[in-house]
């Protein structure tokens, strides 16, 4: 594979080409309440040619091999043929010349559990469910895992391999009660070790007691309170609330976003730093070269309440006079790499829990992501669950709490930040321009936050 790789890259007529192929074995295990949904293998083959010529990008797709010349010379083509009309032209902020061959390094190799073996170990998790009694209704179990080794050639002299695994599994229990339902999740993901979907059969009647409670609790009555984050929903708003909006193509694109994440501008308070790397070998964000062939790093975006960078592909970086970050992912051959998160976090503070609780006369504790959107600086998330607290302790349990607010306003709003950094993933994924879902990581400690609006039951 390398000669021929690095044989196609040398020979075509263009300023700058790259070829990238990938072989993958997926297995995929769902169950929808009693049922075996979905169970199997599957294996796929391709690649793709991206060229550069005088300024212009051009892009094909192959699944054999023996067509690869052709598709390289339809990348040049389309190239030439952009580059041609296009008025701004594309050039590549430079990087250093790599050749490595990463492989894998785990714990807990799923291709080593046979496809009977996952099937029992995920039946006996929605057995649990199904058999947890009254108010539960329903399950819904998502479990997959995928081995990818992946070829990359540049006509600059890059060439990489590199070997990946990445598994996930959500499991879910649906309580039910007079025409009202609620649900609750337990998630887990690694790129190493598959051990991390055993030994789940607490979580999952955790995740049972909770959906039951959650029927009967009240929902949250709306208005401005203090909200302590867990670390799942910390992560999952720094990932979609700000870490889009430091993608440097959403940036460069947007005018309006141009004038609000100027480097050096005081975004938090001095505990707040946040960073997004490729470097946490469990994390499913975790990479050591991106699909440009660039090595990844550990990108700080704020430290110490400042905007200190940005995440960038080449291109962002040669348009905007950056560095590149090895941030340029694609979901698989089908696509060109764009500018995408990796694990992004917000950093271990110093506040133990029971600080993040002091003084705190009436809050509220929220934990887990369900469902949420954001619009350019605004957000709106759901919790999982939730806890009112009172005066400094958390008390019962309510429902129906959902957040809104502007990012940087809320950013400025946290006060303190706990010291228990969390490693937490699932079987989900991030989702942008048609590539979903590609595997990125959301890690950080409980965060606590000021005036933070929360819609629910009217006074």
């Amino acid at each position: 594979m390398r000669s021929l790789l690095k044989e196609t890259v040398r020979h075509q007529d263009a300023d700058y080409l790259e070829v990238r192929a990938e072989e993958s074995v997926r297995t995929l295990i769902r169950f929808a309440g009693p049922h075996l949904d979905q169970i199997g293998t599957s294996v796929s083959f391709g690649g793709n040619v991206r060229a550069l010529s005088n300024g212009g990008w051009g892009f094909a797709s192959f699944n054999d091999l023996a067509s690869l010349p052709a598709m390289a010379r339809a990348a040049v083509q389309q190239a030439r043929l952009i580059g041609a009309v296009q008025r701004e032209k594309i050039r590549l902020a430079p990087v250093p010349v790599v050749d490595a061959v990463v492989g894998l390094e785990l714990d807990r190799d799923p291709r080593g559990v046979s496809l009977e073996r996952k099937k029992q170990l995920l039946e006996d998790y929605n057995r649990r469910i199904l058999e947890f009694g009254s108010p539960i209704q329903s399950s819904s179990i998502f479990y997959f895992d995928k081995y990818t080794r992946l070829y990359f050639a540049n006509s600059e002299g890059t060439y990489v391999e590199q070997e990946k695994v990445d598994l996930g599994c959500n499991l879910m229990a649906i309580a039910s009660t007079q025409g009202q339902s609620q649900q609750a999740m337990a998630a887990v993901g690694s790129t190493r070790d598959f051990d991390v979907v055993r030994g789940l059969g607490d979580r999952v009647e955790e995740v049972c007691r909770s959906a039951g409670e959650m029927l009967q609790a009240p929902s949250v009555k709306g208005g401005e309170y203090t909200v302590i984050l867990n670390p799942d929903l910390a992560g999952v708003f720094i990932h979609e609330a700000f870490g889009h909006l430091s993608e440097a193509d959403n940036v460069y694109e947007n005018p309006e976003l141009q004038k609000i994440m100027v480097l050096g501008t005081r975004f938090g308070q001095d505990h707040l730093n946040v960073f997004d790397t490729g470097l946490e070998p469990a994390a499913r964000g975790y990479l050591r070269y991106d699909d440009e062939g660039v090595e990844t790093e550990k990108t700080y975006l704020i430290k110490e309440g400042t905007l200190v960078g940005r995440l960038h592909t080449r291109e962002t970086a040669g348009k905007m006079g950056e560095r590149p970050t090895g941030n340029a992912r694609a979901i698989d051959y089908r696509f060109p790499p764009i500018c995408r998160m990796r694990n992004t976090s917000i950093e271990a503070g110093q506040a133990g829990f029971e600080d993040l609780l002091h003084g705190v006369k009436l809050g509220v504790y929220c934990k887990d992501a369900y469902g949420g959107q954001t619009n350019g600086e605004l957000f709106t998330f759901t919790a999982g669950e939730a806890f009112m607290i009172r005066d400094g302790k958390l008390a019962e349990r309510v429902k129906d709490v959902t957040l809104t607010g502007n990012v940087f306003h809320t950013l400025r709003q946290i006060d303190l930040v706990g010291r228990d950094y969390t490693a937490h993933d699932s079987a989900g994924g991030c989702g942008k321009e048609g590539q979903s879902p590609l595997p990125t990581s959301e890690w950080s400690p409980h965060v606590r936050i000021q005036k933070v609006v929360i819609g629910g039951q009217k006074e």
